[in-house]
């Protein structure tokens, strides 16, 4: 059997900054977890889940216990999530349903984000060996899981909350020296924007009965007047 040790091997080196294989795979492997989960593609989880056993091969190999810790509580939301999606709620193509999160939901997403990152981050400082920069790691790490939750429950707000941590990600990664990591935190940001806006339309679509693509050229097209009945306003809950 192939020993994982290969996973940390350097693969190359991209803007100066050397890229180990571990880094390569999971980092393709979680960009295409995005573009799936775009789609609303149940395969999304999958990629996710194969991405944190690929990282986890990698620390174990490393002997790095805290990043293996931090992966087996990803791969952990990644399980849960593909249960949630594999039985959540369709829309009329079948694809699972998304929605805006309640004010209670939004608000429980928040909180946990802060009080996640505090407790996440004083064990870090506590246990210097669990990170290398305690603070933005716990916020980029509970924000990752926050994400991963709020996707779970198909709520948009998933998009917002990566948005949250590529603000942090893309300039503690430049900052760094790692401007591979930064570009693909920016490629991951693009991603975010799409997704964002496809699940809004499909949101809109879900409560209007109209495809996405229809809803938007006719609102461009269409304003109310006094002789054109006002087209009626989607609802988003």
């Amino acid at each position: 059997m192939m020993s994982p040790d290969w996973l940390g091997a350097e693969a190359g080196q991209i803007f100066g900054q050397h890229i180990l294989w571990s880094d390569a795979i999971g980092n393709t492997i979680g960009l295409a977890a995005l573009a799936l989960g775009r789609r609303r593609s149940l395969w999304t989880w999958p990629a996710q889940l194969a991405s944190g056993v690929v990282l986890v091969a990698a620390y174990a190999s490393a002997h790095l216990s805290g990043g293996v810790g931090k992966q087996l509580l990803v791969i952990g939301v990644a399980a849960w999530g593909w249960r949630q999606w594999r039985r959540g709620r369709r829309d009329d193509g079948g694809a699972f349903a998304v929605r805006f999160a309640t004010g209670r939901e939004r608000a429980a997403l928040l909180t946990g984000l802060a009080v996640g990152t505090l407790a996440v981050g004083a064990l870090f400082t506590a246990v210097p060996e669990l990170s290398w920069n305690p603070w933005p790691d716990a916020y980029i790490f509970v924000g990752t899981l926050a994400a991963m939750i709020a996707q779970a429950r198909g709520l948009i707000e998933f998009w917002f909350a990566w948005m949250l941590v590529d603000v942090v990600g893309v300039p503690l990664a430049f900052s760094s020296g790692l401007a591979f990591s930064g570009l693909v935190y920016v490629i991951y940001f693009a991603l975010v924007l799409w997704g964002a806006r496809d699940w809004w339309l499909r949101s809109r679509t879900e409560n209007t009965g109209t495809s996405p693509n229809t809803r938007t050229s006719q609102d461009l097209r269409t304003a109310p007047s006094a002789t054109t009945p006002a087209m009626e306003g989607a609802s988003v809950s």
